[in-house]
């Protein structure tokens, strides 16, 4: 079977994709971007706003380390049957992100993200496959 992308390109695009996502919610902490066009409008008062940030600060540093391991930006060893269970980890959290997206009551992440993230679970699942 032909490659649309190989896994490398596939990782770095990822890796600029989430870290743009960790500036976005950066900002979404500024409160540059309102934070009503995220998490389906769930955030209700600042803690929560901190709550969900940080997970998602968190989250995306994780998930940027795994990929720059499965890459080979960062030596994997002993750990390379664990960073592949990772990259399966983040096709289905994002995969799970989509549905989020499609079922949210906020027009922006029905229209801008849900597409994003629809690209994002692409480059992850071609990752995921690489052996």
């Amino acid at each position: 079977m032909k490659k649309i992308i190989s896994a490398k390109i596939a990782g770095n695009i990822l890796i600029i994709f989430l870290l743009l996502l960790f500036i976005f919610h950066i900002l979404i902490l500024l409160r540059i971007v309102p934070y009503e066009i995220v998490w389906g409008g769930q955030i209700r008062n600042s803690s929560s706003l901190i709550i969900f940030e940080v997970i998602a600060l968190f989250l995306t540093l994780v998930f940027i380390l795994i990929i720059s391991m499965k890459i080979g930006y960062i030596k994997a060893g002993k750990f390379r049957k664990i960073i592949n269970i990772g990259v399966w980890f983040i096709f289905v959290y994002f995969l799970l992100n989509i549905i989020g997206n499609l079922a949210s009551g906020v027009s922006m992440e029905k229209l801008i993200f849900a597409p994003i993230t629809i690209i994002i679970t692409l480059l992850a699942f071609i990752l995921a496959v690489e052996e």
